[in-house]
């Protein structure tokens, strides 16, 4: 059954939509992405499920790519797929369009249950069909986090709910959440998530799902082994893995230093303030290495296991909104993370496996875009024996592409105690920072709402003077605090 609020019926599933009375401001990421936010003087309220046409207009997207076309009338008319494609080109989208349309908006429980075998993934399909704005609750569970939040967030339940496998197997240990209303299953990555140990767990949870009618199964890599616990018996494959990244160049770049670290720095001053990842094997590598970038005054930022989950999820949304464009990794980052229109990546380190080099080199030339691999090798170095295999050219460092840096604005990023749950749009965080705050349009970067707080990348010559005027301002009903974060 539906329910009441303010004079206004919809059903569990259906949230409000918030439309703002004043022109949009449009803002520009790193990315190239556009960013809208309204700053609302009057709020009317409508609800609403949207069709695909109204959510691919809602991401400024104007046509699907061939992938995704495909993928979508698979899965529409078939119950098993199993969905190869190459990092970054679109998976998410193209599972979430047909599974949303099937959804029944009436129906007051989990319907669709999306595994996946990485926290930063979890948050990261929930945050795309959060921006499609469906009109259904979507919420995702994860380790690393109070149970209490999950719990708050699951007394209302989502009609899709995202997780890592341990969590979900938690929830539905405990009932939390009924596993009859489950009817599509979701195993995103699903070779990642048994590499990394959660066989028993996806075993447990496919057991403890009685009326799943459609199976989907999605992964990057070739040849991969289904196990018999999801129940596959004849599925429809999808797989654009042969295409590769056909717009992807790949370089040998030489060091005369086995340590590298010098020839690194300068391939960083060359590159400019493009985005890229820099890829290392191990933590200990990537903390050294930080050390030296910071010598050299190249902001960057760091990602890998050992890091608190904070940390992490921080490093992310400062390198999304532009506070750094550089951004050091172990192969963690290789996989699952929606960073778009990286320029470059960089194996500081040479992967170890074949499967390694080709993730790695996904992040970039994503989409049809552009982008390039460039392989550190040390002179005496032996590359490893499938990337001799594609013989790629060695260049020199001054043949780069050199882009100047923009000296125009630095970001900072500002963290705001008040999110959606307070019902704090990112409008009225730009009404806020413009309004009260005196911040200029082209001042103000990218917004990142989450369920209890948000983040605002904001020119760095005005944080302090932003902090001063506006920290413990009520914004909505709540008093909010708004600090620097480090």
């Amino acid at each position: 059954m539906g329910r009441f609020e303010k004079g206004v019926r919809f059903s569990p599933h259906k949230e409000l939509q918030i439309k703002a009375a004043q022109k949009p401001i449009i803002q520009k990421s790193f990315s190239g992405h556009l960013l809208t936010t309204f700053a609302a003087e009057e709020n009317t309220m409508s609800v609403h499920i949207k069709n695909r046409e109204a959510i691919l207009s809602k991401l400024g997207i104007e046509k699907l790519n061939p992938m995704q076309v495909e993928a979508t009338e698979a899965i529409h008319a078939n119950d098993e797929i199993v969905l190869l494609s190459p990092t970054g080109t679109g998976k998410t989208l193209a599972f979430s369009l047909p599974i949303i349309a099937e959804l029944d908006p009436e129906n007051p429980e989990v319907q669709v249950l999306i595994l996946v075998p990485s926290r930063e993934l979890a948050i990261q399909i929930e945050q795309v069909i959060r921006e499609m704005g469906t009109g259904y609750k979507t919420n995702a569970v994860y380790g690393g986090r109070a149970g209490s939040k999950d719990r708050i967030e699951l007394k209302h339940r989502p009609a899709i709910l995202i997780g890592t496998p341990g969590r979900i197997a938690d929830h539905l240990r405990r009932g939390t959440i009924d596993p009859a209303s489950i009817k599509t299953l979701v195993l995103d990555e699903f070779d990642k998530s048994l590499e990394i140990g959660f066989t028993d767990e996806m075993s447990e949870i496919c057991g403890l799902l009685p009326e799943v009618k459609k199976r989907l199964l999605t992964s990057a890599t070739p040849k991969v082994t289904i196990p018999s616990f999801v129940g596959l018996k004849d599925p429809k494959y999808v797989n654009y893995l042969e295409d590769g990244v056909p717009m992807l160049d790949v370089k040998i770049l030489l060091s005369p230093d086995k340590d590298k670290l010098d020839t690194l720095v300068a391939i960083l001053e060359q590159l400019g303030d493009q985005p890229g990842i820099v890829f290392c094997n191990f933590k200990e590598s990537i903390n050294r290495v930080s050390e030296y970038l910071d010598r050299h005054n190249i902001a960057h930022g760091t990602f890998y296991g050992g890091m608190e989950q904070k940390d992490r999820e921080r490093a992310l949304i400062k390198f999304r909104n532009g506070t750094y464009n550089i951004i050091l990794a172990t192969d963690l980052a290789a996989r699952g993370l929606d960073i778009p229109e990286l320029k470059f990546i960089i194996h500081y380190h040479l992967p170890l496996k074949k499967h390694e080099f080709t993730h790695r080199n996904g992040r970039t030339a994503r989409m049809n875009s552009e982008g390039s691999a460039y392989i550190l090798q040390y002179e005496k170095e032996r590359l490893p024996d499938f990337i001799r295999a594609i013989n790629p050219p060695v260049e020199d460092l001054e043949d780069l592409p050199s882009v100047k840096k923009n000296e125009a604005i630095v970001w900072e990023t500002i963290f705001v105690s008040g999110g959606r749950k307070d019902k704090i749009s990112k409008g009225d965080i730009a009404g806020l920072f413009i309004k009260q705050g005196g911040l200029a349009n082209n001042q103000l970067g990218v917004i990142e709402i989450k369920q209890d707080c948000a983040f605002v990348a904001v020119d760095q010559s005005k944080v302090d003077t932003i902090i001063q005027k506006l920290d413990n301002a009520r914004l909505k009903k709540k008093k909010v605090r708004i600090t620097r974060i480090g």
